[in-house]
């Protein structure tokens, strides 16, 4: 094989496509000179409801704000627990510590590594261990790598309990799930939902921004004053807020990126698609060395099954196979090395390893091979033949 250099994701690659979009709306926000919220805000916000299946959506200054945000319209405090998963990213705990509530841990499904409905139900039902003697007011479920978590039997659980629920969105826009109503977007099913606009995020823009979704009025009028400190009329104050608004700017390239997402997602998915039927072909599967990620809608008539913000094998002497990649240069990413629940910084909440043994799994064995719009079959190929050398020499 000839060396390759494959990043994990190209947003080079990206941009060209839509250069003189994006250069012709940064031009046009410039000059208007008004760069926080306004129009393009709210044109942004009213094109993401409307995709989403929305009522309402409220621009904010990054995906860990829309979360802490939507936490605070929820009234969560000391003394509350909130309910999600070890095996993510921290800002989805960060959000709840910060407001002096507990995270409540529960384990993932091998699978899909969402949130089990299974060990929700053994939580809430007080079977599992370790909980302590926090009064659970909500639950976030997230719709890990671009593919959403069993909604139906957790909003089943959230009712019967009384708790809200807010979808950690950050890597699923566009994803979609059957509920008993019919198919639904992520972050239209919850209470609320959240988006994340990172760089690296499937519906990007060019530096922090987030979204919050929710079918509740007078939630999506909160979280407008919490966005700015907590004023309705400048200068006075009826709650306490933060910082979290959105620009124009970021609101106007998502504004473009947003007319070509549905054909991106379509691209993700085929570049997907080959991966799993290169891996049956090498023999890799069979020999068990890599497992392919586990789409659970795929026959469920869905368009958007799964978005593939990240492709996510699941293999055999994985910190080893990493450095070949490297060395190979095929850039890979792990998400997420260790569970928050074994961090430094939960320490206090008193978990211990063995505690949460699919997410402790999935640390040792998940590896992200590079996806995006623009990868070439060739580089595709590439990473593949780089594998099969790894295992098979």
């Amino acid at each position: 094989m000839i060396d390759m250099n494959i990043p994990t994701l190209d947003l080079k690659a990206q941009y060209l496509t839509i250069k003189q979009e994006i250069d012709q709306k940064v031009l046009e926000v410039i000059s208007t000179q008004r760069f926080i919220l306004g129009p393009e805000v709210e044109a942004l916000e009213k094109e993401l409801a409307d995709y989403c299946g929305t009522k309402h959506a409220v621009g904010v200054s990054s995906g860990s704000d829309a979360l802490l945000a939507s936490l605070m319209a929820f009234e969560v405090g000391e003394g509350d627990g909130v309910i999600t998963t070890p095996f993510t990213f921290f800002a989805t705990a960060g959000a709840i510590t910060r407001l002096k509530a507990r995270p409540v841990f529960c384990d993932i499904d091998r699978e899909s590594c969402n949130l089990s409905p299974d060990r929700l139900t053994e939580l809430l039902e007080g079977k599992a261990e370790k909980q302590g003697d926090t009064t659970v007011k909500g639950i976030i479920p997230i719709h890990l790598y671009g593919q959403c978590a069993e909604m139906k039997p957790i909003m089943e659980l959230a009712r019967k309990y009384d708790l809200f629920v807010l979808e950690d969105g950050a890597q699923a826009v566009g994803s979609e799930y059957i509920m008993p109503e019919g198919p639904r977007k992520a972050c239209s099913i919850g209470d609320a939902g959240m988006l994340s606009f990172f760089p690296s995020k499937n519906l990007s823009c060019f530096g922090d921004g987030g979204m919050i979704l929710t079918g509740n009025g007078e939630m999506a009028e909160k979280l407008k004053v919490l966005r700015i400190h907590g004023s309705k009329n400048k200068y006075f104050y009826e709650i306490i807020g933060g910082n979290f608004r959105l620009d124009a700017l970021q609101a106007g390239i998502l504004r473009v990126k947003l007319r070509h997402l549905e054909e991106w997602l379509e691209k993700r998915r085929e570049r997907a698609s080959y991966y799993d039927q290169r891996f049956r072909e090498s023999g890799l599967v069979e020999e068990k060395f890599v497992l392919p990620p586990g789409p659970l809608y795929r026959n469920s008539g869905l368009k958007n099954y799964h978005t593939y913000h990240q492709y996510v094998v699941r293999v055999k002497n994985r910190d080893d196979l990493q450095t070949y990649l490297k060395n190979k240069g095929v850039s890979t990413a792990i998400y997420y090395p260790l569970p928050l629940h074994l961090q430094k910084c939960f320490a206090y909440l008193g978990y211990t390893e063995g505690d949460f043994p699919e997410s402790e799994r999935a640390a040792r064995e998940v590896l992200a091979l590079p996806i995006y719009p623009e990868l070439t079959t060739e580089q595709q190929d590439y990473i593949i033949s780089a594998i099969q050398e790894f295992y098979t020499h």
